[in-house]
């Protein structure tokens, strides 16, 4: 596309990969994706695609991203259990953003952590002189990591 209006306010999918190429490895531009639970709009993660993770997600109906941390496609839920079915996907105005609509089941889960949602903590706004503190918005996890995922490595990077 060579236009802004074609861009904004076209019916074209043109994505531009190319904007967020430092955040991908190896060569792998990729887009943000915002994830939320499609019935009630809960966050439940934000990651990215590249062309390769779009093409099997339109593939699937499934939600399937690039890791950054293992430089890789991932195929949400293809370990856990816990997928993320498609039941909407919109695109931001100029292109550079995903927002999937999933449905993750009653009980699903989103994060490797156990929690449904990767936001489970909240930033601790009452506390900002000092360095601010966290706190958990979410108790109960959906499962437990050691039961799932057993000795596989931890994706967060340290």
């Amino acid at each position: 596309m060579d236009n802004h209006e074609d861009i904004e306010k076209g019916t074209i999918l043109s994505l531009d990969f190319s904007k967020l190429n430092q955040i991908g490895n190896a060569g792998h531009p990729v887009l943000p994706v915002v994830v939320q639970d499609s019935d009630s709009g809960e966050v439940l993660i934000v990651a990215y695609a590249n062309e390769e993770a779009l093409r099997e997600t339109l593939k699937r109906k499934e939600a399937v991203f690039f890791s950054t941390s293992r430089n890789e496609i991932w195929h949400k839920g293809a370990t856990s259990g816990y997928v993320q079915k498609i039941e909407e996907m919109l695109i931001d105005d100029d292109q550079d953003a995903i927002c999937l609509k999933v449905n993750i089941g009653e009980n699903g889960a989103s994060c490797h952590v156990g929690y449904k949602s990767c936001f489970y903590r909240e930033i601790d706004l009452e506390d900002t002189a000092n360095k601010p503190g966290l706190k958990f918005k979410t108790k109960e996890k959906v499962f437990d990591p050691k039961d799932v995922y057993g000795d596989a490595p931890n994706p967060t990077k340290l």
